[in-house]
């Protein structure tokens, strides 16, 4: 019996090493089909792009934006639960059912004040407008451009499990996906893919900043600024020793912190000594904990600046976001799949525009880098920028990558790569990205020993940290700009 018991385990063995090279086949034909679904879908696509680029919305106005992505995903199939969390512009589409349960990040939102049109010099589509400087048009119609061919795959049963899109507004801003992650919309997923427009082609193995938003708010006593001053508070006085206080830190904290604020109000006439002042501040690190440390010095010296004008303050948490888990086996696979798809290359109109691009920006004329850079060290400190998609890497393994879009070099959140993202050089790296992912989301469905490994690098990093979203009580500042 014993004799028969072990044929049968070897037997079950030979079986498994026989069918790993016919499931890598298998991948590689799947991946082949995802590409050319995603060439199918290149037309409405770039379509889509362009209408979010035009309407331009930021943070929690997305109405347009969040719709023509509403839209593409009912005319797919997609099961689309529309306002989640509190947020009228936020969805989750859905498609599929059982493990494993793969999710896809969408952005929409654009930046204040760079409206710009598609030609190479700055001039404005609608002055004073908003573009999408940071791409986010090509971003979440890229990744519902995956999504769309995985759940094609899904539906010829070709693939088992459920690919669920996230459209995640405000990222710019008030970082959308903060009140996603405390609805719980992140829990059930097995892994996550992202992407970014960029500069260059790359799978994303580093972290980003965590960051902390607050207001502070001065309250005084109006006087007439020459009759009789004495009798006034000036709140615009403690405004500007709560600035000045912040610039004298700046001198004083570690290399990895960085320390922004926007004067919101200081006033509304200069013949009157103000009651009220407000400020806006953002404290940055490569850790949340090093974050933590500046924020809370910072909020102390609202309260001196306060004593010393002899007026009222009070301080207002906006929200918070973690820095990036990267995951390294994720992005190796990301990175054999931008090595299947090769580079982008660029026609001699397009080469000319980002020229004429980098010459308005006062950068080196050295055109579009489109090939696959190689997979890097990931930084212990980063330098850059800060992405709420860090909260949801804190929630579920977060794999990324990076695709051109703009000239190299380019300016970011600048009317340079709204000009891009607008014509031929944006749409061809979001197609490309949708290729990407959807290639990369392959692997997770299929590659149940990868995702594991995504999965446990996942936990290693997180370790026993308890991830809570740093948000006040309340629904997410819809109507506050």
């Amino acid at each position: 019996m014993k004799s028969i018991a072990m044929k049968k385990i070897v037997l079950s063995i030979l079986m498994s090493l026989m069918l790993v090279p016919l499931y890598a086949q298998n991948r590689k034909v799947l991946k082949k089909e995802v590409v050319g679904s995603v060439e199918t879908q290149k037309e409405e696509l770039i379509r889509m792009s362009d209408k979010i680029w035009a309407a331009a919305e930021v943070a929690f106005q997305e109405k347009v934006s969040s719709q023509t992505l509403i839209d593409y995903a009912k005319a797919n199939g997609f099961e689309v639960e529309v306002g989640v969390a509190e947020t009228p512009t936020a969805f989750v589409a859905t498609y599929g059912s059982g493990k494993p349960v793969i999710g896809i990040l969408g952005e929409f939102d654009a930046l204040p004040g760079i409206s710009q049109k598609t030609v190479p010099e700055k001039t404005p589509y609608q002055k004073g407008a908003a573009g999408h400087g940071c791409g986010h048009n090509l971003f979440g119609t890229a990744s519902l451009g995956a999504a769309v061919a995985i759940k094609n795959l899904i539906a010829e049963g070709k693939l088992q499990g459920t690919v669920k899109f996230f459209g995640t507004p405000a990222e710019e801003k008030f970082f959308g996906k903060l009140w996603m992650a405390r609805a719980g919309l992140f829990d059930d997923l097995d892994a996550c893919m992202d992407w970014h427009p960029a500069d260059h082609i790359e799978s994303d193995v580093q972290s980003t900043l965590a960051l902390v938003d607050f207001k502070v708010e001065f309250f005084g006593q109006t006087a007439h600024a020459s009759a009789d001053p004495w009798n006034g508070r000036s709140a615009a006085d403690a405004l500007e020793l709560y600035a000045h206080g912040i610039n004298s830190f700046r001198e004083h904290v570690k290399p990895t912190v960085r320390i922004h604020y926007h004067i919101q109000d200081g006033g509304q006439v200069v013949n009157v000594v103000p009651d009220y002042s407000r400020i806006w501040v953002r404290v940055r690190d490569t850790k949340r904990e090093g974050m933590q440390e500046v924020y809370e010095h910072v909020r102390k010296m609202a309260e001196g600046a306060a004593i010393m004008a002899g007026v009222d303050y009070k301080i207002n948490l906006i929200s918070g976001i973690h820095e990036v888990l990267p995951n390294r086996v994720g992005g190796a696979a990301v990175q054999k799949n931008l090595e299947t798809l090769g580079g982008l290359s660029y026609t001699n109109e397009e080469l000319d525009f980002a020229y004429k691009i980098q010459a308005a920006t006062g950068k080196p004329q050295i055109g579009i880098n489109g090939k696959i850079s190689p997979l890097k060290a990931t930084a212990e400190h980063p330098m850059g920028g800060s992405t709420d998609v860090g909260d949801v890497s804190f929630l579920v393994p977060v794999i990324r990558l990076g695709a051109t879009v703009a000239p190299e070099g380019t300016p970011w959140h600048s009317w340079a790569v709204v000009a891009c993202g607008g014509m031929s050089i944006g749409h061809k790296g979001m197609v490309y990205a949708a290729k990407a992912l959807s290639m990369s989301m392959i692997d997770l469905f299929t590659n149940k020993t990868l995702l594991q490994e995504v999965k446990d690098e996942f936990k290693e990093r997180k370790g026993d940290y308890v991830y809570e979203p740093m948000l006040p009580p309340g629904p997410p500042p819809i109507g506050e700009q």
